[in-house]
This record gives structure tokens, C-alpha cells and sequence, in this order.
């Protein structure tokens, strides 16, 4: 019989493996992966030690860019147990989110520039079965997602304008991700936009729990392990 990843059951055993994993801990995005060979990707990442991997979902309006939609994340789902951590870069999130959570996602991120009040998307994501994540952009302040800290299970914070891999990282950030590490002391903060071996440990040690990398893993040469135990490394530095 054929598994059904998609499953609620499924998902809380994939919640289970994210929430138990060592932080802080690198998800890779599979906007830098071969697209043409996504099964073995996913499987080479397994394979170096990965946790679970990042979603970047781009819709051509809120960012000036496209990627891919809930359709091929379900596509995905089906030759994976890997927690999908999906950052949903689009206007009218919630338009699409009964898609997401049907395709076997189980975190959703979604944009405080585009929710007025995201209270009640945040609430049905966390009704659905998946963790609710609130991402801010580089010019967006602290203040913005700060009302909003009792209703995440974890912030986003964006170090890049979202929409393109291979950018340069923004280290003005950090002082979001210490705000945000002060008034929430146990809350996850995920950091996105030129994390590599040389910005790692800065991020680490403002308090950043999760990094989301595209090409300090998807590396030339293929080697994805020796790719993360370097991050690791300097992971472990910041941690000091």
C-alpha cells in the first residue's frame, strides 16, 4: 500500500522529527536544487544529514519573480518525508493555502506586508494541522510582526529582498532577529538571503535558529555533506 505523505498523521510524524532535530540547524532551498533531478536531490540532502527543506513559492506579483506552485510540491511529497518549510512570497497567501496544506506542507510562512491583521491566516494555518511562521521583509521593522508574536510558531526573518537567490547578505537585520530573540526567548527565528559559511555564525549568535541556504549547499561540486558540516561548523562558533 501506498503511503499517503500527505496525511495528517503523516504531518504531525514530520513535526515531530523538525521539532525534536538540534538547533540551530540549516534547511536547504530547493530554489538552487537540479529541477530536472528533484527525487535524487532530495535524496543526496537525506543522505549529507538534512532536517528538512525550504519552499520558496513565488508568484510573479508580490516578488518579481516565479517559481513554482502547490501542485509541484505535491509532486515532491510523494518520494519524501522531509518536513517542507514553504515560504509563501505571494500577495493573497490564503487564496492558495488549502492547496498548500493538501499538497504535504507543514510549515507555512506568509508576508506581514501583504496581512493588515494576519491573525486570522495565521490561526486557520494552525487549525489546519501546520505551524504558522510570520515573515518580514529587510525594510520592514521589529514593530510590524511585535502585536503579532503570541499567534507564530515561528518568524522569518528576510536578510535579502525576497525573490532572488545569490544576493548579498544584509547584516542591518540582526538587530530584527535580537528583538525578536529578547521578546521571545524560546520562539524559533528562521534568517533567509546570503546565509553561507561566512555570514553563518553572525546570525547564529544574534540568535537565529534555522538558516536557510541555496547555494552554500547546492555547491558545484555535489557535495552537499561537506557543505553542511561547514555550516555546521560555524553554526557551532556562533554559539560560543
Amino acid at each position: 500500500m501506498a503511503v499517503d505523505r500527505s496525511s495528517p498523521s503523516a504531518r504531525a510524524e514530520r513535526l515531530k522529527v523538525w521539532d525534536s532535530a538540534k538547533r540551530p540547524f540549516v534547511t536547504p532551498s530547493l530554489l538552487n536544487c537540479n529541477f530536472a533531478k528533484v527525487g535524487a536531490e532530495l535524496d543526496a540532502l537525506k543522505a549529507a544529514g538534512a532536517v528538512g527543506v525550504h519552499l520558496d513559492v513565488m508568484d510573479g506579483h508580490f516578488v518579481p519573480n516565479l517559481s513554482y506552485g502547490a501542485p509541484v510540491a505535491a509532486d515532491w511529497r510523494k518520494v519524501t518525508d522531509f518536513p517542507f518549510d514553504t515560504h509563501l512570497m505571494m500577495s493573497d497567501p490564503g487564496r492558495y493555502l488549502d492547496d498548500f496544506v493538501k499538497a504535504g506542507c507543514d510549515i507555512i510562512i506568509v508576508h506581514i506586508e501583504v496581512l493588515p491583521d494576519p491573525v486570522p491566516l495565521l490561526r486557520k494555518i494552525r487549525e489546519a494541522g501546520c505551524r504558522a511562521s510570520l515573515c518580514l521583509n529587510p525594510p520592514t521593522p521589529y514593530s510590524a510582526i511585535e502585536p503579532y508574536l503570541d499567534e507564530v510558531d515561528a518568524v522569518l526573518v528576510m536578510s535579502v529582498m525576497p525573490g532572488f537567490g545569490g544576493q548579498k547578505f544584509d547584516p542591518t537585520v540582526l538587530p530584527k532577529v535580537r528583538a525578536i530573540r529578547a521578546a521571545r526567548p524560546h520562539l524559533p527565528i528562521s534568517i533567509d538571503g546570503g546565509i553561507n559559511k561566512t555570514t553563518a555564525a553572525e546570525v547564529v549568535a544574534a540568535g537565529a535558529t534555522q538558516l536557510v541556504v541555496g547555494s552554500g549547499v547546492f555547491r558545484p561540486d555535489g557535495n552537499y555533506a561537506a557543505a553542511l558540516a561547514e555550516l555546521a561548523e560555524e553554526i557551532r562558533r556562533g554559539s560560543l
